[in-house]
């Protein structure tokens, strides 16, 4: 399936990009998460497993057990604090 991925803050500035399309075969947020680590370089150390990574699914906040489907929109962005 094909799914358009969006990075915010510390994860976009550390990757390079704001988004990107990705195929992929991930059944849930989780297992797109891994998906992306195993790129390895950037990828691995901006949403490495012991990282604080915040995740939305067409723009609600998900948990990694959501399930994804084809066109889905998914955010990785940090733990955010206002003032």
């Amino acid at each position: 399936m094909q799914i358009t991925v969006r990075y915010f803050a510390s994860i976009r500035e550390a990757l390079g990009t704001g988004s990107e399309t990705v195929q992929t075969q991930a059944a849930t947020l989780g297992a797109l998460r891994d998906e992306l680590l195993a790129r390895g370089g950037t990828h691995a150390e901006a949403l490495a497993r012991h990282r604080a990574v915040r995740t939305a699914l067409n723009q609600v906040m998900a948990n990694e057990t959501s399930a994804l489907s084809d066109g889905a929109e998914v955010a990785f962005f940090p733990p955010v604090t206002g003032g």
